[in-house]
């Protein structure tokens, strides 16, 4: 069974802020807590486009590194883009970034499905440690795009 996450957040700028900040994969390093030492090891544009594979360093756990590359496979401009791991600590991993229009600025939607290895020790992991170790990243950027922008 696929694991599920989703976080909404308001921010206070227009649909192309938004779009110019999230659609540049190099701020994803600001927006993700330091403890994981998140780190990106290919070459990068300064904007997504379909079939880019991006290519981390990340120590999610007992400080060992792990290689996690993903691929954007979907992009409609100022509206989403969908990540997918190719290679990485998931057995499944689906990252839809939507953007929408909102009263005080743009609705940022995240939708995650994801599935650990292992099976029945994966679920029993992701219940004591990766949904909540997810939560918390979901958070700091949450956290970050409020200093950032001013949200409230």
């Amino acid at each position: 069974m696929l694991h599920r996450l989703e976080q909404i957040q308001i921010i206070p700028i227009s649909v192309n802020e938004a779009w110019k900040f999230f659609s540049n994969p190099a701020n994803l390093s600001d927006m993700t807590p330091e403890k994981l030492k998140f780190r990106i090891i290919s070459e990068l544009p300064d904007k997504i486009y379909p079939g880019m594979i991006i290519e981390y360093k990340i120590k999610p756990m007992l400080n060992v590194s792990v290689t996690w590359v993903t691929e954007i496979i979907q992009v409609k401009e100022l509206e989403y883009f969908i990540d997918i791991q190719q290679f990485g600590p998931y057995k499944f991993w689906h990252h839809q970034h939507i953007f929408r229009e909102a009263d005080n600025g743009t609705e940022m939607k995240d939708v995650v499905h994801y599935l650990l290895p292992f099976g029945p020790i994966g679920r029993l992991v992701n219940s004591f440690i990766i949904k909540k170790q997810l939560k918390t990243i979901f958070s700091y950027r949450k956290e970050y795009l409020e200093k950032k922008y001013g949200c409230v």
